[in-house]
């Protein structure tokens, strides 16, 4: 009985699966205080159960390169991987050959290494399935981070995808799922048991296929707005080599998921209509979206100005009883779980931002009572304005949340290659605004995680809240923020053309416009230079045109509730630049100061109609050559305006509406304001 047992104990051993997990430190489990439990193959192993053996044959410190200053073919775990005989072998490597000891040296050899290294596990079982890996991220807080360690870590990870190709092995991206993950990694290299189990579930749907079965994006809901004039585009997961069909429109279109788990099945753009529907199926799964809609799809996006929700809005009334006439508007509200008001965070809601479990993720709504209650004021007015004039239906999503920092919205790729001091230990540096970086640090007050995230830390609200969206096809961006930043015009000046290019790439599209809500007047110091220079960028920048809105403002209430003209005026922006309607949609723009005897006369574009808006015309100072403003005296005559003051005998400079809270009235016949600025006047000839 015993020998028989024996007997069916070492056929039922025979029989599993081998894998063998060859790696560095990684996956040795470096730093990990269960290492033997924790590491990432001994977790592999739990996933995929007693039909398998998983070995762990990582070393620390081990390069791939042969002439490396540690070469993992020089180590007695590679001699044992080889005489283990896997089945499957998944091959982390590469890390360590970003030292500077290594890579400039010997980079040439990497590619050559590398496939003899594979072709040994092959003769070792000619039977074996490989799979080598995109390496895990490199942090910024690495002390060569910028010496080198970046710029050879991106290097050789198209080494490796190269490798892959040329020796037909499988590639698992192990950098993806880490790299929004920076409070995994207390030395900006090795996780933690939690990023550790992220590596085991990616590999685990590497080796299986299982990647959960047929998987839509969260903007796939019954009352989707789908872009009109471009491809409809149905993408998603599904275990890999999964036929899935979408039907849709009277077609019926078919795919294979690939070996990470991704499809997509792409129609011919329509025009505007709908309800439509669309009957999504796999073998893992059936899934049916209702109510599909094609017209224009905006973001709307920002902070608390635009997260102001119209039931705080002064047309709140008016809105909730019009709201459910508006048949052509459609919400996707991303909206903030945990407020950032003067509150510490439980532990809870500390991990789930670590997670990126900030927003609710919609879904899509119809535009009613109910509906609107809680949706951005400014996005929905630039909504209805946009339905009422397009007459097609309108798709607003809106990721605002109150107090983020325009470096928390821009992808930390950019930052890391366009701007990397900034992510170095934000909360305490000099890069954030004083007042955000100590209203993060209260909130995470009760996080026991020293790398702990909050939604003002650079990258962080593009990983939760831009994420999401990935791949989703739109006509624009409407974007209200600055509060945040407008204590270092100079700093956003560096930013927000980041956060331009950012965006653009990330829905591929390089002309992307963006419509820009100045900021109001408010009685903050930095206001007004802030403002002019908001004016400079969207000047400058292309594609990107301003709404003007200091005759809103509060002077106590960085909330102001007059919502409506600020979401109007970007309708008008957008109706004129992107649709290409005949209205005028900004206000007068300065364009040449000449001096006159005492004075200065100033010419406007944008100018037909040019008034007070009141009893006289105010907010202009004039300035000598030493520089010192004076309230000057002004009066239009046609299309431009002729200022002075009795204090500035020769002026050569001027600007207007220059105080934070301010009372300048220069508008058009569309009454739409003049901006904040400053000018000087062009040299005498």
């Amino acid at each position: 009985m015993c020998s028989l047992l024996l007997t069916m104990l070492t056929s039922f051993a025979a029989s599993k699966i081998k894998v063998a997990c060859v790696g560095n430190s990684v996956t040795w489990g470096y730093g990990l205080p269960e290492r033997e439990t924790q590491c990432y193959p001994a977790q592999l192993q739990r996933l995929l159960g007693d039909g398998y053996e998983v070995r762990n044959f990582g070393h620390s410190g081990t390069t791939l390169l042969e002439k490396g200053h540690r070469p993992y073919v020089k180590q007695k775990e590679y001699e044992e991987a080889l005489a283990f005989k896997a089945d499957m072998v998944v091959i982390h490597l590469g890390l360590n050959d970003t030292d500077p000891r290594n890579w400039p040296n010997y980079s040439e050899d990497f590619n050559a290494d590398y496939l003899r290294l594979i072709s040994q596990f092959r003769a070792a079982n000619p039977k074996a399935r490989i799979w080598i890996c995109l390496m895990s991220p490199i942090f910024d807080r690495h002390a060569r981070f910028c010496s080198g360690t970046r710029d050879w870590h991106a290097a050789i990870q198209q080494h490796i995808r190269q490798v892959a190709k040329a020796a037909n092995v499988g590639l698992i991206d192990l950098h993806a799922p880490l790299y929004s993950r920076p409070d995994l990694f207390a030395d900006a290299l090795h996780p933690s048991a939690e990023g550790a189990a992220i590596i085991a579930q990616t590999v685990y749907s590497g080796l299986t296929g299982n990647y959960g079965g047929l998987q839509l994006p969260p903007l796939y809901t019954d009352g989707m707005v789908m872009q009109r004039h471009e491809p409809v585009v149905f993408r998603g997961m599904a275990n890999a080599g999964e036929q899935v069909k979408v039907s849709f429109c009277g077609r019926t279109l078919s795919c294979r998921a690939d070996a990470a788990g991704q499809w997509a099945l792409t129609f011919p753009a329509q025009t505007a209509g709908g309800p439509y529907k669309a009957t999504l199926s796999a073998p893992s799964r059936r899934i049916v979206i209702d109510h599909i809609y094609i017209g224009e799809v905006w973001l709307c996006s920002g902070q608390s100005n635009m997260e102001l929700p119209v039931s705080s809005a002064s047309s709140r009334d008016a809105d909730l009883a019009q709201a459910d006439s508006r048949t052509l508007l459609h919400f996707f509200n991303m909206s903030a779980i945990y407020a950032t008001n003067a509150i510490k965070w439980s532990a809870t809601a500390c991990d789930s931002v670590n997670r990126h479990q900030y927003l609710r993720l919609g879904p899509w709504q119809r535009c009613s009572r109910e509906s609107l209650k809680g949706f951005s004021a400014v996005a929905y007015h630039f909504g209805a304005a946009l339905a009422d004039s397009l007459k097609v239906p309108v798709g607003i999503i809106c990721n605002a949340v109150g107090g983020t920092t325009t470096e928390s919205w821009i992808d930390r790729h950019t930052l890391e290659w366009d701007f990397p001091l900034i992510l170095r230990d934000w909360y305490r540096g000099d890069f954030g605004m004083p007042w955000a970086r100590q209203r993060a640090l209260q909130n995470i007050g009760e996080s026991k995680n020293p790398l702990q995230r909050h939604p003002y830390e650079p990258a962080y609200m593009f990983e939760a809240g831009m994420r999401p969206l990935a791949n989703y096809a739109l006509r624009g961006v409407a974007w209200y923020q600055g509060e945040s930043n407008a204590h270092n015009a100079e700093l956003h000046e560096r930013l927000f053309p980041l956060l331009e290019k950012s965006w653009r790439n990330f829905f591929g599209r390089p002309q992307l416009p963006f419509y820009v809500v100045q900021l109001s007047s408010l009685n903050r110091p930095s206001w007004p230079h802030f403002r002019d220079s908001q004016r400079r960028l969207a000047a400058q920048l292309p594609q990107t045109w301003m709404a003007v809105t200091t005759d809103l403002g509060d002077s106590l209430d960085v909330h102001y509730t007059l919502k409506q003209p600020v979401g109007e005026r970007l309708a008008r922006l957008a109706l004129s630049h992107t649709y290409g309607h005949t209205l005028e949609a900004e206000g007068p723009v300065c364009v040449g100061v000449s001096v006159q005897a005492d004075a200065l006369r100033l010419r406007f574009s944008h100018a037909s109609g040019l008034a007070a808006n009141g009893p006289k015309l105010i907010g202009f100072e004039v300035a000598g050559e030493d520089g010192v403003y004076h309230t000057a005296m002004a009066q239009i005559e046609g299309t431009t305006v002729v200022v002075k003051s009795n204090a500035v005998k020769n002026p050569v400079s001027v600007r207007y509406a220059w105080q934070p809270f301010t009372r300048a009235n220069l508008v058009n016949s569309a009454a739409l304001p003049c901006s904040t600025f400053e000018a000087t006047a062009a040299p005498a000839k």
